[in-house]
């Protein structure tokens, strides 16, 4: 080889069959999966050679290091610092015959990514070609049951129960006032309006999650187009709009919203709030501060968004190029999850940059790690929407099957979305959104079609639908005024929804981890999909006839369905449609604009998600706690319900086992040193804090695990100077209770602990927790001197000096230089010889009393020493020592 002149030579022995290695899964492939799930990696020779001596097999990932994850990318954006691959590493693959293999239990939210390689026997790395896996881990507590139900709070006020609200009969009155420069704003729904709707939406529509449209302040006087003005022209994005709030002396609207998000909770829901972060109205207090972080057009006026070929002329565009904007919107962000909101819509999410998003979502879950960002991507690039579900860090997107309508279209956009929601994060099917027509403009069968449709296709049951869907209202929300919901009509489809919410809540068809295969041709105007429950143990069919005219006949093949399945029920509570058997093949003839659910048993035989959602929670926790000490890779634990089964009585015993194992988990090791702890034969590590603990400090020694344990559901923060952010829980339900758990932090801290009890109402809790270091000695010398602080000096036999650091300062009826204990034999109540002691030194004639005052330092021993400096007069000063003993018995 010859560079510029220089010829060097160059021997490389390479040997004549090298290992080519082939991963599975393949290079490039995304997956969705939960808190609480695991994922399995195998490598291999691309021939299935048996491995060479010598290979060693190798995961690089950054699994298991989700805190690590979001530092790299908050340095990443904030400081400018390039990410310097802290969050991988390299955990070591089991050898088989043929095969490498690992398996890991994903135990923290996030996006992570994942690669295979070998090492051979000269140290060089062998990679199979192709980009990371990529694995998209999402909460545990949003496998199933994720019903959507979309409220516009101003619409829940005195006219909701109209079926068309516009025209008001006021309407030329206020016209005339606004023409001679008035501003009229009718009234509107509060918070509170929609609260008391609540058990109507979470009980009887069986509706877990509340989507709030925005409800931070819009323009009155400047700027504001409709009678409202619209919540998506934010003037201020962490405010409420007063409109909403109802005068109450006692609260504020932080305090009307919490009561919202409280009440949610109570009710075992979760809520989501919409907020836009690509613009806010004219003259906001972003645009009034910053004017700088607004996009203007080349003629120098401020830019207005728009979609669709619309200009939305009361917005104002923000410029997403700067760190200090992202700041402040993570700060919104934050202060939302601080006042109880648990996801957000992101509204026109694609026109912020993705390294943004990244940025934003990174900051919000180092604090709240299992808040879900539902993307509104309509409008923009698909890719775009597949980015920001993974490299974003988002979970959700809306879907678009609102806007597909035939057969070929349904099968066409679901064939996608279903894949896609299994790769790259959930496609949420809203049946209807607030910028659509009504469903009910289409009649009640068009309506039960769609929302049927959207329902029983979805993944984890992750389908939403607006208010006022459910009384069959005509009225098109519109976000400028006040529209109508038909509230209470009649002639609704409360009974159907609420049918179909259960199904998706109860049936494991509908549950995380279903195989989804659609079995009708692509062009049919009949839809159908196979659903196979995760343990292969449940088998429906979901059949949608899209044509609402004609009724239409599908044949099926039994084997492509499952061997020996015959379906007899419908899971919606309607009539079968006409089923015939022939030769092997399954005749359905489907009636127009049908949508239903068929079985082989009813629901009531299988009906299994609240202890599914349940046993999934608390095998979540365990697993968590236990990656959070071994690593990912070292819990060896088939079976997540047989965990669970383990660990639901005694959730105590288990983290002080975890704390006692000295090598991998595994569900024997745990079960033997459990017994241990259940039979005192060990001391546990574990201190248990329960709500008569309120009024007392709790002391728990650092490393130390701090279980909160309650009777009723409850979130919890903890907060203390030692986290570099507040520590957020919410309990889940073992059979010992309700608990959630922490590891104490490694230094003495005092910890402040506020609770949020889910009872018949919401009832909020403040405590004191005191982390303290056994090991440390107590301090010997004293110098920062609380005057209230006590001394504690005995004899063993039940005589006392108790007195308190300022001499002379009694504060309890025990309080006294002596008290004596006058039987020999057993203690009995004290005598109090001497209740005080004051003390005086004259130094020179100066008079001096000893006390806080003049108090330099204390030792409590025994003996106690107090170290006193008195006033000698001229500049002089004094030392005096008091030494208190008990002479102990003899």
């Amino acid at each position: 080889m010859h560079i510029n002149g220089l010829c060097f030579n160059l021997e490389v022995e390479m040997p004549a069959a090298d290992l080519i290695p082939v991963m599975d899964p393949p290079p490039g492939e995304r997956f969705v999966r939960y808190v609480g799930d695991r994922i399995r990696f195998v490598l291999r020779d691309s021939e299935g050679r048996v491995l060479p001596d010598g290979w060693e097999g190798r995961l690089r990932t950054t699994i298991g290091r989700a805190t690590q994850l979001r530092k790299e990318i908050i340095m990443a954006h904030s400081r400018g610092v390039s990410p310097g691959g802290i969050a991988w590493r390299d955990i070591p693959m089991r050898r088989r015959a043929d095969h490498w293999e690992v398996e890991l239990w994903l135990t923290e939210p996030g996006f992570f990514k994942a690669k295979a390689y070998v090492i051979d026997p000269r140290g060089w790395q062998h990679w199979p070609e192709g980009p990371d896996v990529g694995i998209s881990v999402h909460p545990n507590e949003y496998r199933t049951a994720n019903t959507i139900y979309c409220a516009f709070p101003r619409l829940f006020g005195p006219k909701k129960q109209l079926m068309f609200a516009k025209p008001d009969p006021l309407d030329k009155q206020i016209d005339e006032l606004e023409k001679q420069g008035y501003t009229v704003i009718p009234p509107s729904g509060k918070l509170r309006e929609l609260k008391a709707y609540l058990g109507h939406i979470i009980t009887t529509l069986g509706c877990r999650i509340l989507h709030l449209l925005p409800i931070t302040p819009t323009p009155t006087t400047y700027a504001r187009f409709g009678r409202f003005g619209s919540p998506y022209a934010s003037i201020d994005l962490v405010g409420i709009d007063p409109s909403l709030i109802e005068f109450d002396r006692r609260t504020t609207g932080v305090d009307q919203f919490m009561e919202l998000a409280g009440e949610v909770h109570a009710r075992g829901g979760r809520l989501f709030l919409d907020l836009a972060i690509n613009h806010t109205g004219w003259e906001s207090t972003l645009m009034r501060d910053h004017p700088e972080w607004f996009q203007r057009t080349s003629e120098g006026t401020f830019k207005s968004p728009g979609a669709w070929g619309v200009i939305w002329e009361d917005l104002v565009e923000l410029k997403h190029d700067n760190v200090a904007l992202w700041d402040e919107l993570v700060e919104v962000f934050l202060t939302w999850c601080r006042r109880g909101v648990d996801g957000f819509r992101c509204d026109a999410g694609y026109k912020v940059p993705v390294n943004a998003w990244q940025y934003i979502i990174a900051c919000v879950q180092e604090e709240f790690p299992n808040t879900v960002f539902l993307l509104e991507g309509l409008g923009g690039p698909w890719e775009t929407t597949e980015l920001l579900l993974t490299e974003g860090g988002m979970q959700w997107a809306y879907s678009e099957l609102f806007q597909n309508y035939s057969g070929p279209q349904v099968a066409w956009y679901l064939d996608y979305a279903l894949r896609q929601s299994q790769r790259v994060g959930v496609y949420v099917h809203y049946a209807e959104t607030h910028d659509n027509n009504r469903l009910a403009l289409g009649g009640k069968q068009w309506s039960l079609l769609r929302v049927r449709l959207c329902g029983l296709t979805s993944v984890g049951g992750a389908f939403g639908f607006t208010c006022g869907v459910e009384w069959l209202a005509k009225e098109k929300i519109d976000v400028h005024d006040m529209t109508g919901l038909a509230w209470g009509n009649p002639d609704n489809i409360v009974a159907e929804l609420a049918a179909l919410n259960r199904l998706l809540s109860e049936h494991p068809c509908f549950f995380d981890g279903a195989e989804l295969v659609r079995l009708s041709p692509h062009d049919s105007p009949v839809y159908i999909l196979r659903r196979v429950s995760a343990d292969r143990q449940h088998c429906v069919l979901v059949v949608v006839n899209t044509d609402v005219d004609h009724e239409h006949t599908i044949t099926l093949d039994q084997e492509k369905i499952r061997e020996g399945w015959l379906p007899n029920v419908e899971l919606l509570g309607q009539p079968l449609p006409s089923l015939k058997v022939d030769g092997g093949r399954i005749v359905i003839t489907v009636p127009p604009g049908w949508a239903g659910c068929l079985s082989n048993q009813p629901l009531s035989n299988i009906s299994c998600g609240d202890e599914y959602r349940r046993k999934r929670a608390v095998s979540a926790w365990a697993l968590s706690c236990a990656a959070s000490i071994f690593g990912p890779e070292n819990v060896h634990v088939d079976d997540p319900f047989a965990l669970c089964d383990l660990v639901d009585h005694q959730p105590a015993a288990f983290l002080s086992a975890l704390t006692a194992l000295k090598g991998p988990v595994d569900l024997g090791a745990l079960a033997n040193i459990m017994q241990k702890f259940r039979s005192l034969e060990s001391y546990p590590s574990v201190v248990v804090w329960q709500v008569r603990d309120t009024n007392r400090v709790l002391m728990v020694p650092v490393g130390f695990w701090l279980m909160i344990e309650d009777t009723t559901p409850f979130r919890v923060t903890l907060d203390s100077t030692v986290f570099e952010h507040p520590i957020h829980l919410e309990s889940v339900r073992t059979r010992a209770g309700f608990i959630c758990s922490v590891v104490a932090p490694g230094v003495p801290a005092r910890i402040r602990l506020l609770l949020e009890r889910y009872e018949s109402d919401v009832k909020k809790k403040e405590a004191e927790v005191l982390v303290v270091d056994p090991v440390l000695a107590l301090p010997t010398v004293y110098t920062k001197l609380d005057p209230d602080s006590l001394v504690l000096l005995t004899n063993g036999r039940g005589g006392m000096s108790r007195m308190r650091v300022d001499l002379g300062r009694v504060l309890s009826k025990y309080d006294c230089v002596l008290g004596a204990n006058f039987s020999g034999l057993y203690p009995t109540d004290p005598h109090i010889i001497c209740s005080r002691l004051r003390a005086w030194v004259n130094a020179d004639g100066f008079l001096s009393q000893l006390s806080i005052h003049n108090l330099i330092d204390f030792r409590p021993g025994p003996p106690a020493v107090w170290r006193f400096i008195a006033n000698a007069g001229d500049g002089r000063r004094v030392e005096v020592q008091l030494i208190a003993s008990m002479i102990p018995e003899t």
